[in-house]
């Protein structure tokens, strides 16, 4: 797909959001627009400009002890910690720095920490770091996770977001229906692309797309 638009976040133009119109499908919905993400969790300079804008939203915090990536975004989640602990923004666990971890997730995709690093959870106050959100669905397993754990949940970050909150739980996003205001997610049993005959251009998830 190399018919994309990108969209530069107002506070940074080094933050990039790739943009592709059509009808895609990704694990939980039917989607009218394919946000790409891939450079911007995998190219330094992108990932960079990335974390530390996100970072610039939880300048006023009082804790962050782990920062849990979803979706890949393990790179961007080092600049967002390296930002925060440059701020002044404290961790409270032993070694008085911040985690950047991802979950393990099993067969009934639920999401798990092993012996060896369950730690980075647990007593933690955990910010969720990830891509895109549009259903919330693997927002809300992350969420359990973490409880489940003994964590807290400090937040949660995004480069795009179509969503405020989950569960209480506050979302900040670089991009948003404000940028696009004609995003629209559909479940895979009331899509109206699909009901009007429309092909799907491409099977999404998190580590990218594949044509069909």
């Amino acid at each position: 797909m190399q018919n994309y638009e990108k969209v530069q976040y107002s506070g940074h133009s080094d933050v990039i959001l790739r943009i592709t119109p059509g009808h895609f499908v990704t694990p939980h919905s039917h989607v009218n627009y394919y946000m790409d993400l891939c450079d911007t969790k995998a190219r330094m300079k992108e990932a960079r400009a990335t974390g530390e804008a996100l970072a610039e939203m939880y300048l006023a915090s009082e804790v962050i002890d782990t920062i849990l990536c979803l979706n890949g975004m393990e790179v961007v989640g080092a600049y967002l910690a390296n930002k925060l602990t440059q701020a002044g923004i404290i961790s409270m666990n032993s070694h008085k720095t911040m985690y950047i971890t991802q979950p393990e997730t099993n067969v009934n995709g639920q999401m798990m920490f092993r012996e060896n690093n369950k730690h980075m959870i647990d007593g933690k106050k955990v910010l969720i770091l990830t891509d895109s959100i549009t259903t919330g669905g693997t927002l809300k397993t992350a969420l359990d996770s973490i409880r489940f754990y003994k964590g807290e949940p400090a937040g949660i970050s995004a480069v795009f977001s179509i969503a405020t909150q989950i569960e209480n739980v506050a979302i900040r996003s670089l991009f948003s229906l404000r940028d696009f205001p004609d995003y629209a997610s559909y479940s895979h049993d009331n899509c109206p692309l699909c009901k009007a005959g429309t092909p799907v251009d491409a099977i999404c998830n998190g580590y990218g797309y594949s044509t069909v």
